[in-house]
């Protein structure tokens, strides 16, 4: 028994995204989003967590090893939980639902016994581990009087210190660490701060670094440099700069490393390139001809037309004698052919 109840009183890995209040969810609804959280869980990091106190239409998912383990939640239920398989999406799918009913949190202003929880997960043809809970209302019962104030738990809750870990893909397994925040850093986001929070904030990082970024480089390209004066080579950073890698997150920081190194890439093979050698101005097209030659062929070429004119004019006047001739014979003008 003591066993189970650390068992229930354990944290539970969810997943950090906010679904917001939902007064309902189809059982299609519910095995689409546990469909697409397969493959958005392969690089998000799932969080330590207690679910307590559950508002209704709230909505978690949760990454549970062994889905048929009791949750507690910090509600009382009064009636036992239920489990029916049903398939969905024209039988490719099986969804698991656990439905339990007639829950009241004790020691609030609960008056009557009117919540339920449904967890689904896809018992065929998805991930069984991921597990989908929302909490919604039945028509109410009366509290059992001797479990009015009786909590589930106890109060309050231990502070969870555990990092974020992977539960699937590569990483699955790894704990992603937040990064400690330096003397010099007052824009690092902070242990507890909501994922859209620490979005905005690793954007609002990167957007400073790219800015600082461009203006060393205009700073190196306009200041550095006097009249008559090769430039020096590029400026190389250092990529294991102290604050970059406490600044932003592992995600992050990699994709600007590898944003770099291209450009510097690029940089130093178009100096190896084109620094040294000067483009020699291109060929006019037609300084292979020789001019004389080409007016001998010209001149040729109209004595040639002037032949074949000459040639089409004696056959035409010939044909209108040989016509004129066919007309005094006969009497009758010559028929004439439209084309």
């Amino acid at each position: 028994m003591a066993f189970q109840q650390m068992q229930q009183e354990a944290p539970v890995l969810k997943y950090p995204e906010d679904f917001g209040l939902h007064p309902n969810v189809s059982l299609e609804n519910a095995a689409n989003m546990l469909f697409r959280a397969i493959q958005t869980s392969q690089n998000q990091p799932y969080t330590w967590t207690f679910i307590d106190k559950p508002q209704e239409g709230q909505i978690f998912l949760l990454f549970m090893p062994n889905p048929s383990q009791p949750l507690n939640d910090g509600i009382r239920w009064q009636d036992q939980e239920s489990r029916y398989t049903i398939p969905v999406q024209r039988g490719t799918r099986e969804l698991e639902v656990a439905e339990v009913k007639f829950g009241f949190i004790p020691n609030s202003q609960d008056t009557a016994a009117w919540r339920m929880r449904r967890r689904y997960r896809l018992h065929k043809g998805g991930h069984p581990q991921l597990v989908l809970i929302h909490y919604s209302r039945v028509p109410p019962i009366q509290i059992v009087p001797s479990l009015l104030n009786n909590p589930v738990r106890h109060y309050p809750l231990r502070q969870i210190t555990d990092p974020p870990i992977y539960v699937m893909g590569d990483r699955a397994g790894q704990k992603a660490f937040p990064h400690p925040a330096g003397p010099h850093q007052g824009g690092m986001p902070q242990v507890g701060m909501n994922p859209q929070a620490m979005i905005a904030q690793q954007n609002s990082n990167m957007e400073a670094l790219e800015r600082r970024r461009e203006r060393e480089r205009a700073r190196d390209g306009s200041g550095g440099v006097g009249v008559g004066q090769r430039p020096g080579p590029p400026r190389l950073d250092d990529d294991e700069s102290a604050d970059e890698s406490e600044l932003l997150s592992t995600r992050t920081l990699a994709i600007t490393r590898y944003r770099r190194n291209h450009e510097l890439m690029e940089e130093v093979f178009r100096q190896a390139a084109f620094d040294s050698k000067k483009l020699s101005s291109s060929k006019r097209i037609y300084e292979g001809f020789d001019k004389a030659e080409m007016e001998a062929k010209i001149a040729k070429l109209q004595d040639d037309v002037e032949v074949l004119q000459a040639k089409a004019a004696e056959r035409k006047a010939q044909k209108v004698a040989a016509d004129d001739v066919i007309v005094t014979a006969s009497g009758h003008a010559p028929m004439e052919i439209t084309t």
